[in-house]
């Protein structure tokens, strides 16, 4: 598992220099040059790439999407898994959390999208059901929440933030200013420990305060940093 950030890259201008998202306006070639270098550096053949909806659609993968080396146009999805060893598997996000989880004995790992969406409808629990029905077992899975917005700085309108509370009520959160907040974070968290994950490990960073990283909030027009999560063949 691993996490990329914005540098060691050959994009330019607002998606310097690693930007991974192919759906952002930067040059094509660029983020190609991109996704391969990291392939590379992670000692990758295939990546999966997501195109990714805000939704709960959860797939297995043994190869990337498409003709291309690394990936062509992929379906509507926000989490993968998979049980071939040296297919990565990328989670592109800028404050929503990347999501990986892992099952080694089962020979299996995923990665879920989980921005505010895709926690109040719970992506993160479909990939757990859905890597558990190929035999993982989630007592034995490792999770690891990925940075994105923090619940002292993603401020959202007031009736936003009681409707995803109703259903994810971990989410509830107040900004540094007393305003309304979510707590993506910890609900995922949550939604994790409910689901069977007891292992659930974190990376706290916050996008919107952490200048190595790409937050849309911050920014608006910028790139996408990604997780990353693969099988070893050894």
């Amino acid at each position: 598992m691993a996490f990329t950030d914005r540098h060691g890259g050959v994009s330019a201008g607002p998606y310097g220099t690693r930007n991974l998202g192919g759906a952002v306006g930067d040059d094509p070639a660029a983020v190609a040059e991109n996704r391969a270098k990291t392939a590379v550096e992670f000692g990758l053949d295939q990546v999966v790439f997501m195109r990714q909806v805000h939704g709960t659609g959860v797939a297995y993968v043994e190869e990337p999407f498409g003709e291309e080396p690394f990936g062509g146009e992929p379906p509507a999805l926000d989490g993968v898994f998979t049980g071939r060893p040296g297919l990565g598997l990328a989670v592109l996000v800028a404050d929503c959390a990347p999501v990986l989880v892992a099952d080694p004995e089962a020979g299996l790992v995923g990665g879920a999208h989980s921005g505010r969406p895709g926690t109040e409808a719970g992506v993160v629990p479909a990939l757990v059901e859905a890597m558990a029905a190929r035999g993982a077992e989630p007592e034995r899975m490792v999770a690891v929440i990925g940075p994105s917005a923090c619940g002292l700085c993603y401020e959202v309108p007031e009736d936003l933030r009681e409707r995803v509370a109703a259903r994810v009520p971990e989410t509830w959160s107040r900004t540094r200013h007393g305003t309304p907040a979510l707590d993506i974070r910890a609900g995922i968290a949550a939604q994790l420990a409910r689901a069977g994950v007891a292992d659930v490990r974190h990376d706290d960073r916050c996008t919107i305060e952490t200048a190595d990283l790409y937050s849309y909030r911050r920014e608006q027009r910028t790139g996408r940093f990604a997780g990353y999560v693969w099988l070893t063949s050894g």
